[in-house]
């Protein structure tokens, strides 16, 4: 009786250990792994900006939610996103890693949304033969796997309650071929990117037209008018007036997913960040930076993706209502035939700027983490052949990348200047619903 009552106790203690193992710390260094490899991936499928924060969103919500549920100091996203449902806590069967989970919903989330998402396969393989390496056990691995699978079904299930996969169902949108109205650019043509996103749920404008601007100045080929002095801005400085330093900014903040280079008959793809990736990494150096830990960084991740997302339903918003022609189409048709923007004109009509209001956007929402003169180099595309830039705030890099759509020829000033403004009302609201559910 004694034995067999010894034997039980030994049973108690030994699945009371399994179930308390100590696992190694994570950090947002991880994090931004996962993230840069869905930027790679996005790169592949020459995912459009819209969609790109789209996922970025999902993916770091995924992550996030389960933090929230093991980490006392963060706060559920429900309450401050629209329609965003109570994230059941996972039961599984044994000790798991709350950061191990987190990571692995990002991508769980990532290979279901991401169109190559199968490809995530390789890297998540890796990632977790890294984790054994540094200590993790079979068995936190696997719980945390079961954990993470569990959180990332139901963030998928609010992705796909945002109406996304409705837009296939839209008539093809077919540009209305008046003057002064936009029309696909040289040298591919492309049609027009997402020309209904702003169909789909925001995370947390009341509507996608909560920030809309001031209507862009009038199209008009008189020569006096305000409209044609906006050409002759962009046909100057963004022609003969162009510095090597108005150069190198245009270069820096490109990030053109859609870029083609023409060599005589032959088109060739550049593939490249989108812009909303630009700031991610943004996100990721701050983060590094200032040492945040993993639960902070998750967060700053995450609100800056929703402020992306939701800046660009407000932009695109206005670029399917206003519809106003590109400076490469109205200055090639008004003042000189032969006048080739810096920059790749983008597939999609001009005004806002959307550099102008993600960048804004981004700027609003990292000031509110790091501070207002937060000095950073930003390195984010040295991997793309691009030299880092040093910024002594999040706003001047967002001015800057704003003008750098003046400076590439691809934007009138209006759009910069009033794309800002969008931006900055965009950001000042998420952090508003934050900041009332942390009161």
């Amino acid at each position: 009786m004694r034995k067999l009552l010894f034997f039980s106790l030994c049973v108690i203690c030994f699945a009371a250990c399994r179930n308390n193992e100590k696992s190694p710390e994570l950090s947002n260094k991880d994090i931004a792994k996962v993230l840069d490899e869905m930027t790679s991936l996005m790169i592949h499928d020459v995912t459009n900006p819209p969609l790109a924060a789209r996922f970025f969103t999902y993916a770091s919500l995924s992550g996030y939610e389960v933090v929230v549920q093991n980490d006392s100091n963060c706060i559920s996203m429900k309450g401050i996103l629209n329609d965003y449902p109570e994230i059941i806590k996972p039961s599984v069967p044994g000790s798991y890693s709350y950061q191990l989970s987190a990571i692995l919903a990002m991508i769980a989330t990532a290979k279901k949304m991401q169109p190559s998402g199968s490809l995530f396969e390789k890297y998540e393989q890796s990632f977790l033969d890294s984790c054994k390496k540094i200590g993790f056990s079979n068995n936190v691995i696997e719980n945390s796997k079961l954990y993470a699978q569990q959180v990332s079904k139901q963030i998928l299930g609010y992705a796909k309650a945002d109406k996304y996969n409705k837009i296939s169902n839209y008539p093809r949108y077919t540009p209305l071929n008046i003057e002064g109205s936009w029309y696909p650019t040289p040298p591919a043509y492309f049609p027009p990117v997402e020309p209904y996103f702003n169909t789909i749920r925001p995370f947390t404008l009341d509507s996608c037209s909560q920030f809309k601007p001031a209507p862009p100045v009038p199209f008009s080929k008189d020569k006096n008018s305000a409209f044609y002095k906006l050409m002759l801005g962009n046909y100057v400085e963004g022609g003969a007036g162009l510095t090597p330093e108005h150069r190198a900014i245009a270069a820096f903040w490109d990030c053109n997913p859609f870029a083609l280079k023409s060599d005589g008959h032959l088109l060739t793809g550049m593939k490249k960040i989108s812009p909303g990736a630009h700031w991610i990494g943004i996100a990721g150096i701050a983060c590094k930076q200032s040492k945040f830990s993993f639960s902070k960084s998750l967060e700053v991740y995450t609100m800056v993706s929703v402020g992306l997302t939701d800046s660009f339903i407000s932009c695109w918003d206005e670029k399917f209502r206003s519809n106003r022609i590109r400076p490469e189409t109205a200055i090639r048709s008004y003042i000189d035939p032969k006048w080739k923007p810096l920059l790749q004109t983008p597939p999609f009509p001009e005004y806002l700027s959307g550099h102008s209001c993600i960048s804004a956007t981004s700027s609003v929402i990292l000031t509110h983490y790091f501070g207002d003169n937060y000095h950073y180099t930003d390195d984010v595309e040295e991997k793309y052949g691009l030299p880092s830039r040093k910024f002594t705030s999040f706003k001047a890099a967002a001015k800057e990348g704003a003008m750098s759509r003046y400076w590439g020829g691809i934007h009138f000033m209006d759009a910069i200047e009033n794309g800002m403004t969008t931006g900055f009302g965009v950001g000042e609201l998420v952090i508003s619903k934050l900041k009332a559910k942390q009161s």
